[in-house]
């Protein structure tokens, strides 16, 4: 089995699953359409300015709004959905790495919505392609940075160690709070990266407080 506490393992180690190898595809194709579009430019910084200003509250609302979404009773029947309840297996055994990752049949709507969303909101092609290679981009630093978290290995640098404190957090001291993974503004903004002193340990941070159906 690769050690991985040791950095040269886990490149490979991440590459075995299928979401960041769709988004290292991804990616590729909208570099190699921004670079054959041409026109490269100081606007090019707008749709990457608004990335770096808007992705910790993507995280966050991700993060609560999807995630942790509970099943809801609607007209007598239980409304849940894959993604969420992918997350609470998460939740439930963080350290089984083919949970860590982007549940694949995702891809079928957000890969088509952040293209689209792009094409909408930037006024010219090029502009576009910028916006969704840096939103790729940034999704597969999500990937790798979350993958990082629930392996053995520790990171030696400030930034990473930080983001490492706050996801076990979020893991293991209450599910309540700590929802960044790459960016921590957002919890500074809404008031969830309280002091470590000032929450008590959750006892549902494995279940998220909901029971999941018996499988036999």
């Amino acid at each position: 089995m690769p050690d991985e506490t040791r950095p040269r393992a886990l490149g490979p180690i991440f590459l075995r699953h299928a979401s960041p190898r769709i988004l290292c595809a991804a990616l590729a194709v909208a570099i190699a359409a921004r670079v054959w579009v041409g026109g490269f430019g100081a606007r090019d910084l707008l749709p990457l300015a608004a990335l770096a200003l808007l992705w910790p509250l993507q995280e966050w609302l991700i993060h609560v709004v999807v995630l942790h979404w509970r099943p809801r009773r609607v007209l007598g029947r239980t409304l849940d959905f894959a993604v969420p309840r992918k997350h609470r297996a998460h939740h439930a055994d963080p350290a089984a790495l083919p949970l860590v990752f982007i549940p694949l049949h995702s891809y079928l709507y957000t890969l088509p919505g952040v293209a689209a969303l792009w094409w909408l909101v930037t006024p010219e092609p090029a502009l576009a392609l910028t916006g969704i290679a840096g939103h790729l981009a940034l999704a597969l630093h999500y990937e790798w940075v979350h993958f990082l978290v629930h392996t053995r290995w520790r990171a030696r640098w400030r930034p990473y160690q930080l983001l490492w404190r706050n996801h076990r957090l979020h893991h293991y001291k209450n599910e309540h709070y700590w929802f960044g993974v790459t960016r921590l503004s957002a919890d500074r903004w809404l008031g969830t990266q309280p002091a470590l002193d000032a929450v008590a340990t959750s006892p549902t941070c494995r279940t998220l407080g909901v029971a999941e159906p018996d499988a036999s």
